[in-house]
């Protein structure tokens, strides 16, 4: 099979690379074939940011700039894109660049081995904000740096940085030239070539094409979940097919009764999307994963990947979500849950792909919430996840619909749950009853997570949890306080979003 050329833009100048193997990740490809050692290898898994790179992408006439973790994103997925590491950062005379500068100057580094992945995580928004006119807050700056740890600094002082970046003198990248140079790119049209190891092609009708004739190629999206599987797993593919450059699948488009987003569509801008209608859920969508993971993965691949402790399947069973699949023989609509026939298996045939989730509007005197259970409560996986979406009517339970994760082989809807709710007074004692059935609906398995006995117990908690705060109470989980960063006293937070303001 033929490789097609890799171009991107770097430092100015655009990168021509032949030969880069289909299932070669960025990291590989700055580390070991360009020596760029200033992006470093950490967890190699998407959790740690000491690789993260910021990638810049032409839409609608300007650059939109996003951290990454380089360890878990294929070299060939930034074709067409422009690249930063660290050490692009300064100006070509050595003067530090306003992220450098600022966490020079609050002293925000120690042994210095993330610091590289916490300057690109500024870099990003730095671009997106302070290059836009906008400063920083002390909130918006622990969101940027969500998917970057540190071992031994503490993170005051990085957080000073992010603030004090947007008070040193601007610096600005020359958009204009960058954008000439990345539709010089788009035209030489990668990886349309049938017989290419990574098929990488630009519309609905291409893809079908290709997944038709290549049913046996491995479809990438963010490569957040396949990324794992070449790094931990030490999978290989002959031939990849890349899904994130089909316009149709990369729009977000609002229907009359529906939101129809596209499979290609960001994390980040899938759940955009939905805190547009559903501003409760903000603090739920904090907690997925990293900023960086959302930046790369997509809602359509967490979805397809059918993971039973993947966060994004409850919250949208609860919404009554559908997917659309599609082929070269036409498009079928199922309703999620009904998507997945064991672990990790489903019913998408070898020449579909998944297309479009659909997402019904709000409906009126709805209420929502999404709960996430984990041993880290940033960047970690759940060990529970549940989704209930409520409305009352009368008195009565007219409709609820729960989702949940991490209690079976695969994301499920708590049928017998709603079934003992809906027609019932919304009362604690019709609570207290739906826990019992909760409790028993599902047979989680004892990991390295949690064990099953903690599962079940901590399911009837969170629909009384979510009882409670149908009544208004807020204050009933630690998620509901948060440091106050000028007393050091703890103090609740808004109620609706769950996360600290």
């Amino acid at each position: 099979m033929n490789t097609p050329v890799l171009e991107f833009v770097r430092r100015g100048e655009i990168v021509s690379l032949r030969n880069v193997p289909p299932t070669r990740t960025l990291l590989a490809l700055l580390r070991e074939d360009l020596g760029s050692t200033d992006t470093k290898e950490g967890c190699n898994e998407g959790d740690c940011g000491a690789c993260t790179v910021v990638l810049g992408e032409a839409q609608g006439g300007h650059l939109r700039y996003s951290a990454v973790n380089s360890c878990i994103r294929l070299a060939h997925s930034i074709h067409g894109m422009a690249l930063w590491t660290a050490a692009d950062l300064s100006a070509p005379d050595g003067t530090p660049h306003p992220v450098q500068q600022a966490l020079l100057s609050c002293h925000a580094s120690q042994c210095g081995f993330c610091t590289p992945g916490f300057a690109m995580s500024l870099f990003g928004m730095y671009q997106n904000q302070v290059c836009q006119g906008q400063g920083v807050s002390r909130a918006q700056a622990q969101e940027a740096l969500s998917g970057n740890l540190c071992r031994c600094t503490g993170y005051r002082p990085i957080l000073d940085a992010a603030q004090q970046m947007a008070a040193l003198p601007r610096v600005n990248l020359d958009e204009a030239d960058l954008l000439q140079k990345l539709e010089l790119i788009a035209q030489t049209k990668p990886g349309l070539q049938a017989n290419s190891s990574y098929i990488s092609p630009s519309s609905l009708s291409a893809l079908l094409a290709a997944r038709a004739e290549h049913p046996e190629a491995q479809i990438v999206a963010g490569g957040t979940d396949v990324g794992l599987w070449l790094n931990k797993l030490h999978m290989d593919f002959a031939q990849v097919l890349g899904v994130t450059r089909v316009t149709e699948l990369k729009r977000v488009e609002v229907q009359h009764s529906h939101t129809v987003i596209g499979a290609a569509v960001t994390l980040s801008d899938a759940f955009a999307a939905l805190l547009a209608e559903r501003s409760q859920l903000r603090g739920f969508v904090s907690r997925f994963a990293g900023l960086p993971v959302r930046n790369a993965g997509t809602l359509g691949g967490n979805i397809a990947n059918g993971s039973p402790i993947g966060d994004s399947m409850p919250l949208l069973i609860a919404l009554r979500a559908s997917v659309v699949l599609a082929s070269v023989r036409g498009q079928r609509e199922l309703p999620l849950e009904a998507l997945y026939t064991g672990y990790r298996k489903n019913v998408i045939a070898a020449d579909e792909v998944l297309a479009w989730v659909k997402v019904p509007h709000p409906a009126e005197g709805e209420f929502m919430r999404v709960y996430k259970v984990s041993k880290r409560f940033d960047d970690d996986i759940s060990a529970v996840c549940l989704a209930l979406k409520l409305q009352v009517q009368d008195g009565r339970v007219s409709q609820i619909a729960i989702g949940a994760g991490g209690v079976a082989a695969t994301p499920v809807r708590a049928l017998k749950t709603e079934a003992a709710l809906v027609g019932q007074h919304w009362s604690q004692d019709s609570v207290t009853h739906a826990m019992v059935t909760l409790r028993a609906e599902f047979e989680p398995i004892s990991d390295m997570r949690a064990s099953g006995d903690y599962r079940r117990q901590v399911l009837g908690n969170l629909l009384q949890r979510f009882w409670l705060e149908s009544q208004g109470q807020a204050d009933v989980s630690l998620e509901s306080f948060c440091l106050n960063a000028d007393t050091d006293l703890t103090t609740p937070s808004t109620p609706t979003t769950g996360a600290c303001a």
